[in-house]
């Protein structure tokens, strides 16, 4: 890697930022490692085995760290948490225009209408975020043998990076 490719990643894994990484890996039966438990099917704080991640759980038994996520898994993270949180449900934090309404959708059926909104509902909030540099691409399309369901899928290009991130999720309408 050249050194102003290398300056490059550094500026944007720093622009981009580090958090916790919250994941679908979460809880344990009593008998699996926490660390590679993945059974309640949810999103929650990922959990690593001790040493990789920072903060540790336990204080007996095998130790665990919650897993951090940096640089563009860090901004996938965020953009995704973004559409899946309701706009305003921040506010008494301080963070009143944080999230989408893409949930004001739900039960309203998957029409033409419904798809023209969550297409820009999904603009509005990843606009709000400042690591996107531009948005490439937004598809909303009737999620294959799901008809009461949409996948929206969108390309983003971050901030001080020239490599797009590519992101989809589902909303069942």
């Amino acid at each position: 890697m050249g050194a102003s490719l290398a300056a490059t990643k550094a500026v944007t894994y720093k622009t981009l930022g580090t958090d916790l990484a919250v994941t679908h890996h979460t809880g344990a039966p009593a008998n699996i490692p926490l660390e590679v438990a993945d059974t309640w099917g949810s999103v929650d704080l990922s959990v690593v085995p001790g040493g990789r991640g920072g903060l540790r759980l336990t204080t007996s038994g095998p130790i665990c760290d919650l897993g951090v996520v940096g640089g563009r898994g860090n901004l996938a993270q965020a953009l995704i948490l973004r559409l899946v949180t309701p706009k305003g449900s921040l506010a008494g934090l301080g963070h009143p225009d944080y999230g989408s309404r893409l949930i004001e959708l739900i039960g309203s059926g998957n029409t033409d209408n419904a798809r023209n909104l969550a297409r820009l509902f999904t603009l509005e909030a990843l606009k709000q975020e400042p690591r996107i540099a531009q948005i490439l691409d937004l598809a909303v399309q009737t999620a294959e043998g799901q008809p009461d369901t949409v996948r929206i899928g969108f390309s983003v290009v971050p901030v001080n990076d020239d490599d797009p991130i590519g992101l989809a999720l589902e909303v069942q309408l």
